[in-house]
């Protein structure tokens, strides 16, 4: 089947590597303009866009589907379908009955679970022990279209935000090319979404991040895995230098170590830890402003902190 599809990475790369692997035809890649990046803000190629070059698929890059011309420069290509993945932009109406069956969309939840920007971050917030991919039906409404099909995958009990992202943009493209075939089939079987079981997530932002020591340990170590790649999460030392933590786990507060407040460094002899309002948190990976990450051991070693002082003030 000819299709447009419609993506940004890093989610979209994976799959676009199944579907050239299929019997689909990728008529035409639109993705969003390549933008400056790193600490020189030089425009870089988006890899999405050398991926599609390196196959000899065109590309186009609007700067918003928005436009008038929009439209037509899509159906110059002639798709029987679109397909999108991490595109970021909501299509409008007349693009979405633009090709003869229809607009599909690669969503990184089991709807109606998490509909919206950041499922994959939400699902690891919220703790869930599972979650998936859907290909459903795009309609102008925020995730609501029918259910072609869905595929489960666990949560791996200490696996990121970038991690989990990795793995579910693999099962989309698997998911992307059995849902293609269905509708090439001409049998198709769509459910709709239960409404009773919607929930919203919500967009990170980068105050997202911060640690709040108030919370339990258990909330807190998941926090940092769903922000995970970004935002990061990351605490104040005494002095107001930033640390980031790239890997911690909830612990019992260590014996010798009584109630103390929210964010106080504890006296373990072995570790960074650091207490919570439920539990501490052992600080096992962490990253100084300007600095490698290294152990959280070594950098308390180093860092001369003692117990008693207070993270995040």
């Amino acid at each position: 089947m000819r299709i447009v599809f419609l993506g940004s990475p890093p989610f979209a790369i994976p799959v676009l590597r199944h579907l050239r692997a299929s019997s689909h035809d990728v008529a035409l890649i639109v993705t969003p303009p390549d933008r400056p990046r790193g600490r020189g803000r030089a425009v870089a190629t988006s890899p999405l866009v050398t991926m599609a070059r390196e196959h000899g698929i065109p590309v186009l890059q609007p700067t918003s589907t928005r436009t008038a011309e929009f439209p037509g420069e899509l159906a110059a290509f002639e798709p029987e379908a679109l397909l999108v993945a991490s595109y970021g932009e909501i299509l409008r109406e007349d693009v979405l009955q633009l090709a003869p069956r229809g607009a599909y969309n690669v969503h990184a939840s089991l709807l109606p679970r998490w509909r919206g920007a950041s499922p994959i971050q939400n699902a690891i917030l919220a703790g869930d022990a599972v979650t998936g991919i859907t290909i459903q039906r795009m309609v102008r409404a925020l995730d609501a279209g029918d259910i072609l099909l869905a595929r489960e995958t666990p949560i791996g009990p200490a696996e990121t935000a970038g991690e989990l992202t990795a793995r579910l943009a693999e099962l989309g493209g698997e998911c992307a090319v059995l849902a293609l075939d269905a509708l090439a089939s001409g049998a198709p079987v769509f459910t709709p979404q239960d409404e009773a079981g919607v929930t919203l997530a919500k967009k990170l932002a980068k105050a997202d991040g911060v640690v709040d020591w108030s919370q339990p340990a258990a909330d807190i170590a998941r926090l940092l895995r769903a922000v995970t790649p970004w935002p990061g999460a990351r605490t104040t030392l005494p002095g107001g230098r930033d640390l980031v933590l790239l890997g911690a786990r909830a612990i019992a507060t260590p014996e010798g170590d009584g109630p103390a407040p929210p964010g106080t460094v504890l006296g373990a002899p072995d570790g960074f830890t650091v207490a919570t309002a439920a539990g501490a948190l052992e600080l096992l990976e962490v990253k100084p402003a300007g600095k490698a990450a290294m152990a959280g051991a070594a950098f308390l070693r180093g860092a001369r902190l003692v117990p008693g002082d207070v993270l995040g003030v």
